[in-house]
Parts: C-alpha cells; structure tokens; sequence
C-alpha cells in the first residue's frame, strides 16, 4: 500500500519545461542559432547551468556567464507571467490521501513561488519540500530521494516517485524506490518517445493524472 507519494516539480506539479524551452529557443534566434523548443525539451530534468554548459559546447558559445544570466533573466519573466500547474494537478492532489513530497532539480525558494503562482502551495508543507541545494549531488544521482526517506523515515516499499524525465527517473531508480513516469506536461509533444522513461527504469508511466491515480491505486 502506497502511503508516501514523491514528485518532481518542473514538469509534475507545473508546466515549467515548456516555457524553459521557449525561453532558451527564443534567445538563441537571436545569435542565429535556430533550435525548437522540441529540441531543447530534450534536456527536461537537468539543471538549467548544465544545459547550459551542453548548448554552449554544441553550439560554440564561449560566454557561457552572460547565456546563463540572459536566459534566466528571459526565463523568470516567462515563468512569472506564464507559469500554469499541469493538466490535472489540482484535481489529483485534492483527492490524494498520501504524504506529499517534492524532491526537485530547482531550489526551494523558486518551488514555493511555482507552487503559490498556480494555486498549489497549500497542497504542500514546506518542510516536505526538498531543492538540489540540501543535497551534495543533484539527480540523476539518488541523494535527494535518499534524504527524503532519512529524515522523514518512511519505508521505501510504501513509497511511490513521480518524475517526467530521463534524469529523475534514474535518480529514483538509484535510491531503489518505485518510479512512475508522468508524460502529461507540455514538453512531452505529440511523437516524442515516452517509452524512454520505461526503458531507464520507470514501472510505468501515465499519459495523464487520471491515469496516475489508477495506477497508485493498484500498488
């Protein structure tokens, strides 16, 4: 019986990938580097200094600094104005029974503002809320799903993690606790390939919350 439910943020609780990507695909026009927000929705789940370190090997971008504060600058504005919680989240959390977490690739302070931005904080205890900074390494390594089941001392076999990319799931397969994909956000488009999350270890993923509360249901 699952008593814990775990979920990442960017992606999970709000639509925030998407206009990651927008903002990335946007700046980049503008040094006459044509990339999709399809393209750079490849990268969902990692820190946005990491993709920025990859863009900017792959396409030869030597100011990585001035990327960095350029596209946060494009990307706060955009998430501030912008930000919507994905298809179905209110509705699932409202009828969730289990303890809630949020162990996420973001730091705590942006999460709390997502959260209250689309009507989800109080879903939420903030001691419940776990950012990248409380841990020594960030997913795709396990730490964070680690400090979770230390401090809160939870079983794992009673505990589910939702995640809606590559490097969360292998983070949540890491700390041996079951993951389930969720492909309901924005960037998982029309043709993209959800069966990678099965193939990196995901039990099983759900196309949408409706989905998700069936599955929970059977565990």
């Amino acid at each position: 019986m699952i008593k814990n439910v775990i979920f990442d943020f960017d992606g999970v609780l709000v639509d925030s990938e998407i206009l990651v990507s927008k903002a990335f695909s946007k700046y980049l026009v503008n040094l006459n580097i044509s990339v999709s927000e399809k393209d750079i929705a490849f990268y969902a789940g990692n820190k946005t200094v990491d993709v920025i370190d990859k863009l900017s090997l792959r396409f030869n971008i030597e100011d990585k600094q001035k990327l960095f504060n350029d596209i946060m600058l494009i990307a706060n504005n955009i998430y501030n104005k912008e930000l919507k919680s994905v298809k179905g989240t209110e509705k699932f959390l409202s009828k969730l029974n289990q303890e809630k977490f949020i162990a996420s690739n973001s730091g705590k302070e942006r999460i709390i503002q997502g959260l209250k931005n689309v009507n989800l904080y109080n879903f939420f205890e903030e001691k419940n809320i776990y950012s990248f900074d409380m841990v020594k390494k960030p997913k795709p390594e396990p730490d964070i799903y680690l400090k979770i089941i230390e401090d809160k001392k939870i079983n794992p076999e009673h505990t589910v993690i939702i995640e809606d990319s590559v490097t969360g799931t292998l983070a949540g397969v890491a700390a041996d606790i079951r993951v389930i994909g969720l492909t309901a956000g924005q960037h998982w488009y029309e043709g993209r390939n959800q069966k990678l999350l099965k193939d990196v270890g995901a039990f099983a993923v759900a196309n949408s919350y409706e989905d998700l509360s069936y599955i929970i249901k059977e565990l």
